[in-house]
């Protein structure tokens, strides 16, 4: 054979086998499983892996320090920002540090909570904005009406659907119910689902204001403004916090800035 048709049939053979990812696409094939296509498992941080894990009706694939959404949105996991305080990761964080504290499920965690320690609490705003919604308006069209603790209240309370949160909420409210009559003061009233608003005192927004958060009765609630210290306190039983937690809820009461009425839906720092 002609030794320039071998070289030829050589370079054509290695161009059409590269598998070179380009990232700028997206895999409708990958259901939400991170692409191992030149990128090793260890490269991937774990907290891009549960975000992908977490959220597969959005999110694509993910490499050391990219998340990649189905309609080809790339968003940076680390901004390389260095040493921030907690303050700062509150309010200028980046994906990293959203995910940077580990959620500890039912009673396995530590009671009270360290300083400074509330995984969930820190969150990067345009992820949220991106899945729920950027205002009112936009959040609104994704609400729907469900009815809360069906058979002790009936109240109806507005969630998002976006992600099947509506149906979490709902599979909550029917575990909640079957727990016996002693529980029933702590979940018959709400202090509200969705509400786009700011958290008090800051330029935060609020999961309220994306529908994916519940705040239960008040009246047997405990929340570091109100009372005025970071003395832990808490009344909510923990067969009320495992139920949620059991749907991808996490709880306000595992923070150091207390806040044992709010549950908000948080897949992504439950999942394994």
């Amino acid at each position: 054979m002609n030794l320039t048709l071998i070289f030829f049939l050589t370079l054509l053979f290695n161009t059409c086998s590269s598998n070179k990812y380009n990232y700028t696409e997206t895999n409708s094939q990958s259901n939400g499983n991170i692409s191992s296509q030149n990128k090793s498992a260890k490269q991937i941080p774990d907290g891009l892996r549960k975000l992908v894990k977490a959220y597969p009706d959005f999110l694509d694939s993910a490499d050391e320090n990219n998340l990649y959404w189905k309609d080809r949105t790339v968003m940076q996991y680390d901004d390389g920002i260095q040493n921030k305080t907690h303050d700062e990761k509150l309010d200028s964080p980046d994906l990293e540090d959203m995910m940077s504290q580990k959620y500890e499920k039912a009673s396995n965690w530590n009671s009270p909570p360290a300083e400074n320690f509330e995984p969930g609490r820190i969150r990067y705003e345009p992820f949220f904005k991106k899945m729920y919604g950027g205002s009112s308006s936009e959040v609104q069209k994704n609400l729907t009406t469900i009815i809360w603790i069906s058979g002790i209240c009936g109240t109806s309370v507005q969630v998002n659907s976006i992600n099947g949160s509506a149906d979490k909420f709902k599979a909550v409210s029917d575990e909640l119910v079957q727990l016996s009559p002693e529980f029933h003061k702590y979940i018959k009233q709400t202090a509200g689902t969705f509400n786009w608003r700011f958290i008090a005192g800051t330029k935060r927004l609020s999961t309220h204001a994306f529908g994916t958060a519940i705040d239960i009765n008040t009246k047997y609630s405990n929340y570091w403004k109100w009372e005025g210290s970071m003395t832990w306190k808490n009344q909510i039983p923990m067969e009320i916090v495992e139920i949620f937690e059991k749907h991808g809820f996490i709880w306000g009461g595992k923070w150091y800035h207390y806040d044992t009425m709010h549950f908000e839906y948080r897949p992504e720092l439950l999942v394994d």
